[in-house]
């Protein structure tokens, strides 16, 4: 009798039956897949606890700046953890565990690849960085109360503000409260009161050692000035005229349309300032003329516009420290306005009965430049310094000759210099390219090589909306910081955290890295 060769492929056994039954594999795959989640969870909340994340962030600065922050050291008990701050809300499940799985791989990746040595902690604590880890959610979880007990006036009107304006001009809560969740002894978010370096326990100032007068100027020569009534002097550079050629050709690497087509132009002898105005000057200035109240801006305006009148109406006080707390004395004053500037030149013109105003475009370039015509007043090319490029995910820039000339965004650690820490330009002038942008006298316009015809002499332009930067800034790439790179103001988005009615025609809120230099224009008399 002939048998069916496939009738042991069903087993009569029920238990052979049910293990190999879709039930079974069912059940097994339900299993399975709790056992995976619970692990998931496990692991989720194990690298969720304090002590996890700093396996990673493993510089002392990060956990001692916690420990010390209103969010540990607050006297309530209260203890606000890595995750409660630097995560969306554990109830937007999707976003919160996302985020987390991303976070959390890249610090893997950079754990195992890099030496947390060499991170800049400092750095990475810089408003620039934080407010990419820090979700305006996450803070809300928190402080549902935008105006709890015994709130001040000035954070009733920025709260006010905020919650009108979050969505419309991304607000980000950690704008204002840089050091709520990393103590900074530095930042103080409140409007700032005196003079810094003046303020009563200083010690008593000796005004005997105040300049009484100007520095005289009797030939086109390098002079220091000497501001009257003020310990503060500088450096002026006399930088000879000259015609140059002003703009970039397409040939040269990241060359923009705006700085083109390249012309001809003359521009007569100046004085410049051998750095950017500093602290010391600024806050002189400042001292000498600042308004207490809110002064407004159409009286202001219609004051130092009057030569005829005195007084100058100086800033207001600034929310917090406009330093940063970075320090002042020789670093680059920053922060301020175009208006501002503009004032502290009127001011330093009375002051020293000189001419003192901001450079022309014109003029800044071509003592840029000191006689160059490359994209650097030094060898090398911005393609090898600069990170933009496909080939700079595989290769590092050189940085070797550009970090002794300029600062920007490889060298800075995210913060303004001191300027002894580069090289002078041929004319003699330090930092004309990186650490602050500066402020010209000339309205910006993206067409303004292309009028006015081949070869023009003390070009200015005087219309438009926005004004003219140059230079770059501690955060610029290598490609920004050439001789002819543009750029302009952007004024309403540098004033969109400030909550004031009318906005402060002194500070910017927004911008840190913008400053300015002088330049006094040669008593007719002098040859």
């Amino acid at each position: 009798m002939a048998t069916n060769k496939n009738s042991n492929r069903y087993s009569s056994d029920p238990k052979k039956s049910f293990f190999r039954g879709k039930t079974f594999m069912l059940l097994l795959g339900v299993v399975f897949g709790a056992g995976v989640m619970i692990l998931a969870y496990n692991t989720s909340v194990y690298f969720s606890s304090d002590e996890s994340c700093m396996m990673c962030h493993v510089h002392p600065h990060v956990e001692n700046s916690w420990k010390l922050s209103k969010h540990v050291n607050n006297g309530s008990g209260v203890k606000v953890h890595c995750v409660d701050c630097h995560l969306p809300p554990k109830n937007d499940t999707w976003n919160h565990y996302t985020a987390k799985a991303k976070l959390g791989l890249k610090d893997v990746w950079s754990f195992m690849t890099k030496d947390s040595a060499d991170f800049d902690w400092n750095a990475k604590s810089e408003l620039e960085h934080a407010v990419k880890y820090i979700p305006n959610e996450s803070c809300k979880e928190c402080h549902q109360n935008l105006f709890p007990e015994g709130i001040t006036n000035d954070g009733i009107t920025a709260h006010l503000y905020y919650d009108e304006n979050e969505k419309k001009l991304d607000l980000q809560c950690i704008s204002c409260h840089l050091d709520a969740g990393h103590y900074n002894p530095n930042y103080n978010h409140s409007k700032m009161a005196g003079v810094p370096g003046m303020a009563s326990g200083a010690g008593v100032i000796d005004t005997s050692l105040y300049f009484k007068e100007p520095a005289a100027v009797t030939a086109f020569a390098d002079f220091k000035e000497q501001i009257p009534g003020t310990p503060v002097s500088f450096n002026m550079v006399a930088v000879p005229g000259g015609t140059f050629k002003m703009g970039s050709t397409p040939k040269e690497p990241f060359h923009k349309p705006d700085e083109a087509p390249v012309r001809e132009v003359t521009v007569s002898p100046f004085f410049m300032a051998e750095l950017e105005v500093t602290w010391d000057q600024y806050w002189a200035f400042y001292g000498s003329t600042m308004s207490e109240g809110r002064t407004p801006p159409e009286t202001v305006y219609a004051n130092n516009s009057n030569p005829d009148v005195d007084a100058i109406s100086g800033p207001t006080p600034p929310f917090g420290f406009p330093d940063q707390g970075w320090g002042g004395g020789d670093r680059p004053a920053i922060t301020m306005t175009h208006y501002a500037a503009e004032t502290f030149c009127q001011w330093l013109s009375k002051k020293t009965g000189k001419k003192y105003r901001l450079p022309t475009e014109a003029e800044w370039e071509y003592a840029a430049r000191g006689g160059t015509e490359t994209p650097y007043f030094f060898s090398g090319s911005p393609k090898d310094f600069s990170d933009q490029g496909f080939w700079r995910k595989f290769f590092d820039a050189k940085t070797d000759s550009i970090s002794s000339f300029v600062i920007y965004g490889k060298n800075s650690k995210n913060k303004t210099q001191e300027p002894d820490l580069v090289k002078a330009n041929p004319f003699g002038l330090k930092n004309m390219l990186g650490n602050v942008m500066e402020y010209c006298a000339d309205k910006y316009d993206p067409e303004a090589y292309s009028k006015g015809g081949n070869a023009v002499t003390n070009p200015l332009v005087t219309e438009g909306t926005e004004w003219v930067v140059r230079g770059g800034n501690y955060t610029s790439d290598a490609a920004d910081v050439r001789s002819a790179a543009r750029d302009y103001t952007k004024h309403d988005a540098w004033l969109k955290t400030d909550p004031q009615q009318p906005k402060s025609i002194w500070w910017y809120s927004d911008i840190r890295g913008i400053g300015f230099r002088v330049v006094c224009e040669p008593d007719a008399s002098i040859k």
